[in-house]
């Protein structure tokens, strides 16, 4: 029913960068500009619902229970157990949908996760890893959430530092510390990447 991984014609742009780097608003962006070329892949998720966030649009909310259901069952292109029971995975379903809409994917996911779309779609795939003008800074935009308890908020800090050793893996790095700016930028990659065909070299 679905697709094998090469056989997707489109390009996919992967966003990746700690939790509160702005990743979220660059795609956004991308999407509201350029409707007729992006769709977002959307991605499961067990974590909590936040506030504003709607089911289907944002994320796909489930059970952990009923992730690892779908993790037997073989439906993830990619997953990871970011925190303990909290998962985040890229449905085979998602690459399928875009596909048949014709249009160039972007993912919002997790660090390990964008690597491993990498090495399924090769050339591709391009990997953006968003990168926040300092830990402080990064802190200080998490605390304006007010979405995170102190335990939490200190366990995104930790993960953000080993997510940020693991930015030299990746394509492209946009520090994010103006997001008009950045979003310029990214679009500037995008598009060069977009109009340089890898996949026929």
């Amino acid at each position: 029913m679905y697709l094998c991984p090469m056989e997707f014609n489109g390009k996919l742009i992967v966003f990746s960068g700690p939790s509160g780097s702005g990743k979220t608003s660059i795609v956004k962006a991308l999407l509201n500009d350029y409707p007729h070329l992006f769709g977002f892949s959307i991605s499961a998720t067990t974590r909590a619902k936040r506030e504003g966030e709607v089911d289907g649009r944002d994320y796909y909310f489930i059970s952990p229970e009923e992730f690892k259901k779908k993790i037997e069952q073989g439906e993830f292109i990619e997953w990871e157990e970011v925190y303990e029971n909290m998962f985040y995975g890229t449905l085979k379903s998602e690459i399928h949908r875009l596909h048949q809409q014709n249009k160039h994917v972007l993912f919002d996911i997790d660090v390990e996760g964008g690597l491993n779309i990498k090495k399924i779609y090769g050339d591709k795939v391009l990997t953006i890893f968003v990168m926040p003008p300092s830990i402080e800074d990064l802190k200080n935009r998490l605390q304006k959430r007010k979405t995170e308890s102190e335990e939490s908020l200190q366990k995104r800090i930790n993960k953000a530092q080993q997510e940020i050793e693991k930015s030299k893996y990746f394509d492209v790095i946009i520090v994010n510390d103006d997001l008009n700016a950045a979003i310029e930028k990214t679009k500037t990659v995008v598009m060069q990447f977009l109009n340089n065909d890898k996949s026929s070299n």
